[in-house]
């Protein structure tokens, strides 16, 4: 394997916890449709897939039904007000998690570059990143409307991150927490290091990652490992 030059980060449950906002924003939605409000832990569950299926998850939870059975067209227009109440308060309580910046300056002081690929809008991404200070350690944000509806776990997405770096699959490590990115890193030949503790259905041990780690201290070691 090439020696590891490049570093695609997910966002959600990786670099930051955004839950509590979208917790918010969920529930202001489903509060003006006279439904139930998701409890914290069960927006942590859902997290992931984009706006679109996190707006459709949670109608399914409301209403204690399959995926399948809710309504396109509910989805379709729930979407865009569930954006902008998110857009209103996403950075009230989202926080990069413990060592994130840290790590990220370790990593750029040994010249790697870095960047985002992420399911998340790429604009509230951007605004997200800028406000926790972090947007100046990545070359590239890859959101989840960037590519005209390609995203995790298509692995086009990660590729596009890995190009717009400059990188190539073998000189790249993708650092994620969820069945989305390890599956994006294996198609696009990536190898793929989790963080334990996001908001994964699975647990990381299960995800068939090339690594694990617990503490974002322990990322820069990893990446080592894996060259």
């Amino acid at each position: 394997m090439s020696t590891i030059t490049c570093v695609v980060f997910d966002l959600d449950g990786t670099l930051i916890d955004s839950a509590p906002d979208l917790h918010g924003a969920l529930n202001i939605v489903l509060t003006e449709l006279g439904k139930r409000p998701l409890s914290l832990a069960e927006v942590e569950s859902i997290v992931g897939d984009g706006a679109a299926m996190l707006v459709r998850k949670a109608l399914a939870l409301v209403a204690a039904v399959p995926l399948e059975a809710v309504d396109d067209d509910t989805v379709a227009t729930l979407t865009p007000p569930f954006l902008a109440a998110y857009g209103e308060r996403a950075v009230e309580l989202t926080r990069a998690y413990d060592g994130v910046s840290a790590t990220l300056d370790a990593l750029a002081a040994d010249g790697m570059v870095l960047a985002v690929c992420t399911n998340k809008p790429e604009a509230l991404t951007r605004h997200i990143l800028a406000h926790l200070g972090l947007a100046r350690y990545f070359g590239a944000v890859i959101g989840g409307d960037s590519l005209n509806g390609i995203r995790k776990p298509d692995p086009r997405h990660l590729l596009a991150a890995v190009t717009a770096i400059g990188g190539t699959p073998a000189q790249t490590a993708m650092v994620g927490d969820s069945i989305n990115d390890v599956a994006a890193a294996r198609a696009a030949g990536v190898p793929v290091i989790v963080r334990a503790g996001g908001y994964s259905r699975v647990p990381a041990e299960q995800l068939g990652a090339d690594a694990i780690i617990g503490d974002f201290a322990e990322l820069p070691a990893a990446i080592v490992r894996l060259t």
